[in-house]
């Protein structure tokens, strides 16, 4: 029988990933759930619905500048302290936004918000990789890759819903109970993590990363607005762009970068960070794109349009009962391979959906989108830790997250960008529906291009985190051959007399 000690360690284990996509889901919800909402705040705070775009930006703001410290932060103050202090502070920050009075409350709110959630997410990503056995990390990264998903999929149409039928207040207060029952959770079932040394902080490393990241999303997000030309986002995205080299020219001096770019020389974290990054494109662009093929190329009501794209997010969910298995039958190489190419092929299949196209039809297809999506996150989401050593893991996980925050927006950026062009090419002021359609081109043919990342792995990548079918075999074999071998000695033997013996 276990000691309770080893029972404790049991349901920390499989409790661990639920409690850090908790965070994760809060996070990403919150990411996309306030521009529903956008409209009904103005009027309550006495602004403009264009006004209240700030909202969303100070929060993209503060998560991309905020991310790259997370590692260092959790090795100086503890992961768990440190992961506990960013849910608690997302809670308050929540509460604070629902009572805000005018814009400027809200945007401050917003912002420290947005630090929270910078925190949460790769922190809880490095105490779940230090809990779990390694071979169990793929696993967990399959249950934990369904809220990175659901979240933007889910935050429009629930967006809506609290907004018709309650408040805006309510997309803020739900983040309340969800956060109370995490840190009880934590409380309970997560150990600290702590550096033995007290790491100093790259400055100059955060300055320059910081300014860099923020220049980088602000630059995005004003070429999506329309509402400065295009050069105020080009001096932007160029002034990101001069502090990424400044930063790599800072990097290779420093002893203890903030960033450490020295972890692309890992062959399975460098395919997982830029390959799974090409394919990550989808999660900032698909629902915006669809948001736009649906409700303004069809012209369905935003809940028909939330209702068919939820059947991606039930693809992602059916993925999790495979996954593990696909990866241990076939090994990281050929499924990312494989399966990469048929994500940015599925999202391609979108450029042919019409008025005429059955609503059925779009919904499976989707689905079935969803789950070569979830599946190819699920894959780099683990292999990128596969060889990371232990005290690697925190650098690694801030570096992980900043890549996605970087993919995301850069996804949507590309989305934003293609249908301008599509526009100006067809010299039209209006948005059409083939516009939207070469968005989807766009950006399955850029998730296609990702396989090549995948090619130049070696053929047993990422065996640590989970265990092919041929040694499940060969175990299973043995095992067989085990107990044959004890039933063959423990069974009558009969002696040259005829009389049985037992041994």
């Amino acid at each position: 029988m276990k000691s309770p000690d080893l029972v404790q360690q049991d349901i920390a284990v499989k409790l661990v990933p639920f409690i850090v996509g908790c965070a994760l889901f809060m996070q990403m919800l919150d990411a996309t759930v306030v521009a529903t909402a956008l409209p009904m705040m103005a009027v309550s705070l006495h602004s403009t619905p264009v006004r209240m775009n700030v909202a969303i930006t100070s929060y993209l703001l503060a998560v991309a500048v905020f991310v790259p410290i997370c590692g260092w932060a959790a090795d100086r103050f503890g992961a768990r302290r440190l992961f506990i202090f960013a849910i608690s502070l997302f809670a308050l920050t929540s509460l604070t936004c629902a009572l805000s009075w005018d814009l400027m409350s809200l945007t401050i709110s917003r912002f420290i918000q947005g630090i929270a959630g910078a925190m949460m997410v790769p922190v809880g990503r490095i105490i779940m990789l230090r809990t779990i056995p390694r071979n169990q990390i793929l696993k967990a990264t399959s249950f934990l890759s369904i809220p990175a998903l659901l979240g933007p999929i889910l935050g429009p149409p629930l967006g809506g819903f609290l907004v018709t039928y309650a408040s805006w207040h309510w997309i803020f207060l739900i983040n309340i109970p969800i956060a109370a029952i995490g840190i009880a959770l934590i409380l309970k079932y997560v150990l600290e993590f702590r550096s033995e040394e007290k790491p100093r902080l790259d400055w100059v490393g955060f300055l320059l990363s910081g300014v860099g990241m923020a220049t980088f999303v602000i630059g995005i997000e004003a070429i999506g607005n329309h509402t400065h030309g295009y050069l105020y986002p080009l001096l932007l995205l160029g002034t990101g762009l001069v502090c990424s080299m400044l930063y790599i020219h800072h990097a290779r001096r420093h002893p203890a970068p903030i960033i450490d770019l020295s972890l692309l020389k890992i062959p399975t974290f460098s395919a997982a960070v830029v390959g799974g990054n090409m394919t990550r494109l989808s999660v900032g662009a698909m629902p915006f794109l669809l948001t736009l093929l649906f409700q303004i190329g069809f012209g369905y009501s935003p809940l028909a349009s939330g209702m068919i794209t939820f059947s991606m997010a039930i693809g992602a969910l059916m993925m999790k009962f495979i996954a593990t298995s696909v990866f241990g039958r076939w090994g990281f190489r050929k499924v990312l391979l494989i399966n990469g190419t048929l994500t940015g092929l599925m999202t391609i299949t979108n450029a042919f959906f019409i008025e005429s196209t059955p609503v059925l039809l779009m919904g499976t297809l989707l689905l079935i989108g969803g789950f070569f999506r979830s599946l190819q996150f699920t894959g780099v989401n683990s292999l990128a830790f596969a060889d990371i050593e232990p005290e690697k893991m925190s650098q690694a996980s801030s570096f992980s997250a900043t890549a996605q925050q970087i993919g995301i927006s850069l996804g949507m950026g590309i989305a934003t960008v293609t249908l301008d062009l599509s526009m100006q090419m067809r010299g039209a002021s209006h948005l059409s529906i083939g516009d939207i359609h070469t968005g989807f081109w766009v950006i399955g043919l850029l998730s296609v291009a990702a396989a090549y990342w995948f090619y130049k792995l070696d053929a047993k990548a990422g065996e640590g985190i989970t265990v092919h079918k041929e040694r499940k075999n060969r175990v299973r074999f043995k095992r067989k051959r085990r107990s044959a071998s004890v039933t063959k000695h423990t069974e009558p033997r009969k002696t040259s007399a005829g009389d049985e013996t037992r041994l």
